[in-house]
């Protein structure tokens, strides 16, 4: 064998190495855990009052966010979170990987199902509200905060809200967020998993306490929109109605009946 010829064979098996390399990584490599070893997991008491009703039980504590796993739809249901002025940060983060999250008993959905299917692996809690801490910001990269998101809406329209919200927690100093998918039956499907597609987005926001709590619910197709933020504002009756779930249970009748059957904008400057 010569020597131009021994050198293509090497190259090739070099090339067919790293293939291989790659594609196992891609599909078989997971770290093991973004969680803060030493960090606090324990809901507490302000939290545990403004909490959605979980259909399913599966509640998940992270130190940075709380959700709820729908197994049937294999992802949150709701995933909810304290957004604080302090958090509001500009740190550079190197994004990690999508892992599944160890904290779900049933096992959250691989991102792989995400491949292919056209649509983002769009977060619940955003990254971007998280840049404050390392753990906190890898944590929004466990599948569990993940829902399948048209590319345009997740860029356009949904995106244009979180930055909405970052401004309306800088502005009041704290916000408490619930969001997620509209889950229902006989929704699209995509991956090996079964990950279902929402058609709808909710983001429900509230601020104060006591009396003075106001709180403002944002209801969004899965597409892109040019309509200004206002026109998706909506009772946060009309989302139970359509999620079948029971926001802020835990706050008392008249608080509750109080601020889930308005539709209002007064209290949050646009």
């Amino acid at each position: 064998m010569n020597l131009n010829k021994k050198n293509r064979l090497v190259y090739s098996v070099l090339m067919l190495l790293c293939v291989v390399g790659f594609w196992l990584f891609e599909n078989f490599y997971t770290p093991a855990t973004y969680s803060n070893p030493d960090g606090n997991s324990e809901i507490t008491n302000e939290e545990l009052m403004l909490l959605p009703q979980s259909q399913g039980g599966n509640i998940v504590r992270h130190e940075f966010f709380t959700l709820s796993y729908s197994e049937p739809h294999e992802q949150a249901e709701w995933v909810a979170y304290f957004l604080e002025k302090s958090h509001l940060t500009y740190d550079d983060r190197k994004r990690p990987y999508f892992i599944e999250d160890p904290k779900v008993a049933t096992k959250s959905a691989d991102w792989r199902n995400y491949k292919g299917s056209g649509y983002d692996r769009g977060h619940l809690c955003p990254a971007g509200d998280r840049r404050f801490s390392e753990y906190a910001y890898n944590e929004t990269f466990y599948t569990s905060n993940i829902s399948p998101q048209n590319r345009d809406f997740n860029a356009g329209v949904w995106n244009r809200l979180e930055m909405k919200v970052r401004y309306w927690a800088k502005k009041y100093g704290k916000v408490f967020v619930i969001t997620g998918g509209v889950l229902e039956d006989n929704l699209r499907e995509i991956g090996d998993e079964g990950v279902d597609v929402p058609k709808y987005f909710y983001k429900i926001l509230l601020k104060g306490e006591g009396d003075d709590i106001e709180v403002i619910a944002f209801l969004m197709k899965n597409e892109e929109s040019k309509l200004p933020l206002e026109k998706f504002v909506t009772s946060i009756d009309v989302i139970e109605q359509k999620t079948g779930l029971d926001f802020f249970e835990a706050l008392p009748d008249t608080i509750e009946n109080k601020i889930e059957a308005k539709v209002k904008t007064t209290g949050w400057k646009f």
